[in-house]
C-alpha cells in the first residue's frame, strides 16, 4: 500500500478503500484477504478489522506526497466502485487524481455496472480523466466477459482487461476499444492451474486486435519458482503514452 510495488505492471499502490466481498469466480482466493485477515483483532494495526470494507481518508492525500510520476494501482486492497463506498468518496478520490495529474492511475474493479452508471452519469467527469486508466478483471468466460462488454461502454479515455486469475479458455473475444491487456495465472495457496494455450489464445487475439499484452505470471503455490517467461520470453507492453 505504498510508494513501491511488487504487482509487475505498476509502480505504487494506493488504498483509499480497504477491505472488499467477493462477487465471483476469481474472488475464490483473494490475495488481499488472505493478507488483512492475519492481522484480524491486532489492536491499533491497519487491519485490525480484517478484510472488512472500510473507507481510508487518511490515504487521500498519499499521491500529493509522491513527487516523481509513477503508475499507481488504485485500491489494490479493494475496489473502488463496491457498493458500500460512497459516490461522494469515489469523487473524493476522483479529485485527487485530477488534481495530481503527474500519476498516472490504474482502477481496477469486478464492479462493472456501478462503474459504467457512474462514469457515464454523475462521475462523468472522472471518465474524461487522461492520466486514469479504468479497467475490469476477467477470469472466466461466464463473469469475466460481460464485464469486458460493460467496458466498452464506459466513459474512459484508457480501457483495460486484467485477464488474471485466467481460470479457463477464452475462446474467441472482443477487444475492441480495449487499450490493454494484463495476463496472469492464480498464485498462493490453493492456485488453480492455468494452460500455457489459454494464455496463447490471449496473447494470439491481442496481435490480432493491436492491443498491448503484459504477461504477469504463471503463478501457482510458490509463483517466483514458475516466473514469468512466455515461450521463452517476458511480455511488457503498456498502452502508449
Amino acid at each position: 500500500m505504498a510508494d513501491k510495488s511488487t504487482i509487475e505492471w505498476t509502480d505504487a499502490t494506493w488504498n483509499p478503500v480497504l477491505g472488499c466481498t467477493k462477487v465471483s469466480a476469481g474472488c475464490a482466493h483473494c490475495y488481499a484477504e488472505r493478507f488483512t485477515e492475519r492481522f484480524r483483532g491486532v489492536p491499533g494495526h491497519p487491519f485490525e478489522g480484517g478484510f472488512d470494507l472500510r473507507l481510508a481518508p487518511a490515504k487521500l492525500d498519499q499521491p500529493r506526497r509522491w513527487r516523481r510520476p509513477r503508475r499507481v494501482f488504485v485500491n489494490s486492497m479493494s475496489d473502488l466502485f463496491h457498493p458500500q463506498v460512497p459516490e461522494a468518496y469515489i469523487a473524493e478520490v476522483g479529485r485527487v487524481m485530477k488534481d495530481v495529474r503527474r500519476h498516472t492511475y490504474q482502477v481496477l474493479t469486478k464492479r462493472h455496472d456501478r462503474m459504467r452508471s457512474l462514469l457515464n452519469g454523475e462521475l462523468s467527469w472522472m471518465g474524461e480523466l487522461p492520466n486514469v486508466w479504468f479497467g475490469v478483471s476477467v477470469e472466466n468466460r461466464r463473469q469475466g466477459l460481460p464485464r469486458l462488454d460493460a467496458l466498452r461502454e464506459t466513459r474512459a479515455v484508457v480501457r483495460f482487461a486484467s485477464i488474471e486469475p485466467l481460470l479457463e479458455d477464452l475462446g474467441d473475444f472482443d477487444l475492441s476499444s480495449i487499450d490493454w491487456v494484463i495476463t496472469g495465472g492464480e498464485s498462493g495457496p490453493g492456485a488453480r492451474p492455468m494452460q500455457e494455450e489459454w494464455v496463447l489464445g490471449v496473447l494470439n487475439q491481442c496481435r490480432r486486435d493491436g492491443v498491448p499484452f503484459f504477461f504477469k505470471q504463471w503463478g501457482g503455490v510458490r509463483k517466483h519458482l514458475n516466473g514469468r517467461l512466455l515461450r521463452g520470453r517476458t511480455y511488457d507492453e503498456f498502452p502508449p503514452n
